[in-house]
């Protein structure tokens, strides 16, 4: 390896392209602001002469390190998956890099990793739900780092949101599940405690409950760690009681999928013998048999226009707005009628 080899600078890359410096800043940066046979001939310049843009001079002269924080809950399950890929997408197109973290659901991890992000030069950050302490935003307010929420939305805070309504959405899934007949219903969601989409989910049901002139507080609720096992477990807890819930609904997909498997694994028919629904739309919901009836999240265009927003902040041509996307029934095989029961009669015990 000869070492004296000198390293492609800008100029080179100019000059091979026969174009500005200026013109190639601009494609390496803001590639949509180029035309296409400019900006190819620039990136065939860089390629054949091995040429990497200088990270540190790029920091100084923008005064920003093109790098966007993410904390998500779980890497566990594909839940945040989709939109997380969306996100980094569009953030690619627009020059960014994405670091993503984890909490584990935990509010002092994703604490050290918001500081740990901060700490590291992110210009802006992505987190899920509104729940934490006040504290955190006032952190990120001293540090002159925006912060975009998604996966839930509120008009309510003053943090700005790229998401959809929990409660209503679920509130609209517990309808169909009524307007079948279903009376008797067990719940297993996610745990509430620092956790506003589970929170409001549950509290999706119980609007429900009152539309159809049912008590709340008959409903059968589980809180349990997000997991197919553990919803196995629930599903066990639930039916152990005599008469058993003619529906079970699931604050995702995930916890659904372990109720179906742990119905069909202990002899109960979905739906014929007890109906389970989901929440989200992963892949997986349309994957087990029966299909899970469920309600359909976003993810893509949420993770899209929550880049577009937090970019937009942090570049200051945003002071940061929010944006609710609409969710979507799937009505699928895993959902049934009660027994016996005929739409437009009482459902029988």
């Amino acid at each position: 390896m000869n070492s004296d080899r000198a390293i492609p600078t800008l100029d080179d890359v100019a000059k091979a392209a026969g174009v500005s410096t200026a013109t190639v800043s601009r494609c390496l940066n803001s590639p949509k602001l180029v035309v296409k046979a400019t900006r190819l001939r620039v990136l065939d310049a860089v390629e054949k002469l091995g040429y990497t843009p200088n990270f540190g001079a790029r920091v100084m002269a923008a005064k920003r390190t093109f790098t966007i924080g993410a904390i998500i809950p779980t890497m566990e399950n594909s839940i945040f998956a989709r939109g997380l890929q969306a996100f980094q997408e569009e953030l690619h197109e627009r020059g960014y890099t994405l670091l993503v973290s984890s909490s584990a659901y935990r509010s002092d991890v994703e604490e050290e990793q918001i500081k740990a992000l901060v700490a590291r030069g992110a210009d802006g950050l992505l987190l899920i739900g509104h729940d934490r302490d006040p504290a955190i935003y006032t952190y990120l307010e001293r540090q002159n780092v925006p912060v975009l929420v998604a996966w839930a939305f509120s008009k309510n805070q003053i943090q700005p949101s790229i998401g959809f309504d929990n409660r209503a959405s679920m509130c609209t899934l517990a309808g169909e599940v009524f307007k079948k007949g279903h009376r008797r219903i067990g719940v297993i969601s996610g745990i509430t405690k620092g956790n506003d989409r589970a929170a409001e989910r549950v509290q999706g049901i119980k609007d429900a409950c009152a539309t159809f002139d049912l008590d709340p507080s008959d409903l059968n609720i589980i809180e349990i760690s997000y997991g197919i096992e553990n919803g196995k477990t629930a599903f066990d807890a639930l039916v152990k009681d005599q008469p058993h819930p003619t529906a079970i609904m699931c604050g995702n997909d995930v916890l659904a999928v372990g109720a179906l498997l742990r119905a069909q694994e202990v002899g109960f028919r979905v739906p014929e013998d007890i109906s389970i629904t989901g929440f989200d739309d992963i892949e997986l919901a349309q994957i087990v048999s029966p299909c899970l009836t469920t309600m359909h999240v976003p993810h893509r265009e949420m993770g899209k226009r929550a880049a577009i927003e937090l970019t937009a902040i942090v570049e200051k041509k945003s002071t940061g707005k929010s944006v609710e996307l609409q969710s979507s029934l799937k009505l699928r095989e895993s959902l049934g009628f009660v027994r016996g029961f005929a739409a437009g009669t009482a459902p029988k015990d």
